[in-house]
């Protein structure tokens, strides 16, 4: 069979099915852990509910050491695919008033992984049912991974490589919640489907002094403005322009006086690059440019760069499988050419390992109320979970098709 074929249409409508009969399931699963949300690294509880259902469905799911998060394989025989969802929270207040809202103060799931969490649920799920259901099984397996701490930098996917998880894995797919894209609708991309997003603090010290006497002074209110206004213009001129470096800052802070020059100042915000060379150039050059635009302010700068994640990269096979199996299940038009996101997303280490993909799932109803994500009051469209979970279900059946009649895909 050819790599760009997808599963058959008996195939389709069996795994349609499946999902079908378990989206009342998968629902009331999704507002269970929505309503108790945990912080990245915390996710005590919700480790141990997934790994009851899983348990229940007659799999054998396995904790990650000495941390949260769990992984399951499904099928029997060589591993052809991995499949990753991650279960974190933000530490955000819930503002909508659901009767499944957060009961955890402070702590939401305001950016959909939740849904993430339930759509890999499904998909290990729907795969058993199929694999025991019928007389051949699924002639292979697949690894369904609930990442931890996703929310974090550098991020929890590095734990779950250092941990061996992906090492059997050839090739790995996730998706990601977006409330500007209408449900039942998926979004893809060739290339960097995300940005580099790393954290940029700098501290800027003098003596400081009265503010009727500035020359006696090292300026470092002046100096953070200064640094603020041209460090991200100057770092766009020093990069290619097509890397789409974005330098933003979050936060500005010093004195407490209007009529004192503080002593010490700091300025906190992120940096943002589509590709992942440029990325390591930009980040060498940011203590240069930082340097030069405080050095006419005689004071004295520290600069703290903390690289978060790579770009996510989505491979080309990866992501016309994704795309084709999207089609399949929810329509002919059911798919579009999703912008690139300049926030971060930690699934980029896993596709600098593997080739991968991840699609972006529609969670708006039509003609319903605008959300985005990080926000309290964001209520995605239920319907997304088995729309999301029959595309993920498709997407597994070919890479079983895939390895059964090409062979697995070589990995680097």
């Amino acid at each position: 069979m050819s790599s760009s074929q997808v599963p058959s249409g008996a195939t389709r409508r069996g795994a349609a099915d499946v999902v079908e009969d378990l989206e009342q399931r998968l629902i009331a699963m999704r507002r269970e852990i929505h309503s108790r949300p945990e912080l990245s690294w915390q996710e005590v509880e919700t480790t141990t509910r997934l790994a009851a259902w899983l348990r229940e469905a007659g799999l054998e799911p396995q904790m990650l050491p000495e941390t949260t998060g769990l992984f399951v394989d499904v099928g029997a025989g060589p591993l052809v695919a991995g499949f990753r969802g991650d279960i974190d929270a933000l530490p955000v207040t819930e503002l909508t008033d659901l009767e499944y809202s957060s009961r955890n103060p402070g702590v939401a799931h305001a950016c959909g992984h939740d849904i993430h969490t339930t759509v890999m649920l499904g998909l290990a799920l729907s795969l058993q049912r199929l694999h025991t259901e019928n007389p051949g099984g699924l002639g292979g397996s697949v690894r369904v991974i609930f990442q931890p701490a996703e929310e974090t930098m550098p991020g929890g996917a590095l734990e779950v490589i250092r941990r061996g998880v992906l090492e059997p894995v050839p090739r790995v797919f996730a998706l990601h919640s977006d409330p500007r894209i209408d449900v039942g609708t998926i979004g893809t991309r060739i290339g960097a489907i995300t940005s580099a997003a790393d954290v940029v603090r700098i501290e800027v010290t003098g003596r400081g002094g009265h503010t009727s006497r500035p020359h006696l002074t090292e300026d470092v209110v002046s100096a953070l403005a200064h640094i603020a206004s041209t460090a991200p213009s100057v770092l766009s001129r020093r990069v290619d322009v097509r890397s789409a470096v974005s330098l933003v800052w979050g936060q500005i802070q010093a004195g407490s006086a209007h009529n004192a020059i503080p002593s010490t100042g700091t300025l906190v915000g992120t940096m943002r690059v589509l590709d992942a060379e440029a990325w390591r150039g930009a980040g060498e050059l940011l203590e240069e440019i930082i340097t030069q635009c405080a050095a006419p302010f005689g004071v004295d700068v520290a600069l703290e760069h903390i690289r978060g994640v790579p770009p996510v990269n989505n491979a080309e096979a990866e992501t016309m499988l994704l795309e084709e199996c999207g089609r399949a299940m929810l329509g002919a038009d059911a798919v579009e050419l999703a912008p690139q996101s300049m926030g971060g997303e930690d699934f980029a280490w896993m596709t600098q390992e593997r080739p991968g993909a991840m699609f972006r799932l529609g969670t708006r109803t039509p003609g319903g109320e605008d959300f985005d994500l990080h926000r309290g009051d964001y209520a995605p469209d239920e319907r997304a979970l088995a729309a999301g979970t029959k595309v993920m279900v498709a997407a597994a059946l070919r890479a079983l098709q895939d390895h059964r009649h090409d062979g697995v895909p070589d990995h680097p």
